[in-house]
């Protein structure tokens, strides 16, 4: 796969998104709801205006900066697990239930992958920057892999390397821009949440909660579709992916 079959797993994902609402929403809401509140703290408070001088407010800025990415990516790594399940579940027939999304999970290693995911890019931002990206996109697959080929967390990440290796180009064009056009929504949302509802903690939980429960599963998706089509590639097969309409 080559970096012009970007386009294609675009329309692929918004295809998959579209089909599959009925499930992916009400999972997001169910995880975005308690994060939410995760993500607006640090916005409420506004950290990134701290009242210091010279090299200090440098330094304070940019840490506040990198908390902010840090938050910013909890929740969707575990949530890019989650719709692993839901769209290649290996049973027959019906795809799976929201009920039966949250009996699979598997919830320590999906925690853990998404912690150590967070903690690993906040470290090569905070180096270069650049490693930081690297690392995102290498990894970036780690959560899809442990629900899809029932991985511990190390060989999960080890996995995820691998099958980015040769296509960083092709993950990076999909995986980047979702991310930054996500979190550039998020941002704008929570900003008019504010004007319209004023600068409360309640007004920024439910802006970032209702635009992560939209947006997110657009990155969610791409990541699961990315995962899936790189196995194929790898290995010669992979899991089918469910393209029906969820159970009720």
């Amino acid at each position: 796969m080559k970096l012009r079959d970007a386009p294609a797993f675009y329309v692929r994902t918004l295809q998959t998104y579209l089909r599959r609402a009925g499930l992916l929403l009400p999972l997001a809401v169910v995880v975005f709801l308690p994060v939410g509140l995760i993500h607006a703290l640090p916005v409420h408070l506004d950290i990134t205006d701290p009242d210091l001088d010279g090299a200090i407010e440098v330094v304070a800025v940019g840490g506040a900066v990198l908390a902010l990415t840090a938050i910013g990516l909890i929740g969707e790594v575990f949530y890019a697990g989650a719709v692993a399940i839901a769209l290649t579940y290996p049973g027959e027939g019906d795809p799976p239930s929201l009920r039966d999304v949250a009996r699979m999970i598997k919830y320590r290693r999906l925690i853990a992958v998404d912690l150590l995911y967070v903690l690993l890019i906040l470290i090569g931002i905070a180096a270069l920057v650049f490693p930081g990206v690297v690392l995102y996109v290498y990894l970036g697959l780690a959560a899809p892999v442990v629900e899809i080929e029932q991985l511990g967390v190390r060989a999960a990440f080890a996995r995820s390397f691998d099958l980015v290796r040769g296509h960083l180009p092709l993950v990076a064009a999909v995986l980047i821009p979702l991310e930054l056009g996500g979190d550039a929504i998020t941002n704008g949302a929570i900003h008019v949440a504010q004007l319209l509802l004023g600068d409360t903690l309640l007004s920024g939980w439910l802006a970032d909660t209702a635009t992560n429960v939209v947006v997110t599963p657009f990155y969610a998706v791409a990541a699961v579709l990315l995962t899936v089509a790189l196995i194929d590639d790898r290995d010669g097969s992979a899991p089918r992916i469910h393209s029906d309409r969820p159970r009720a």
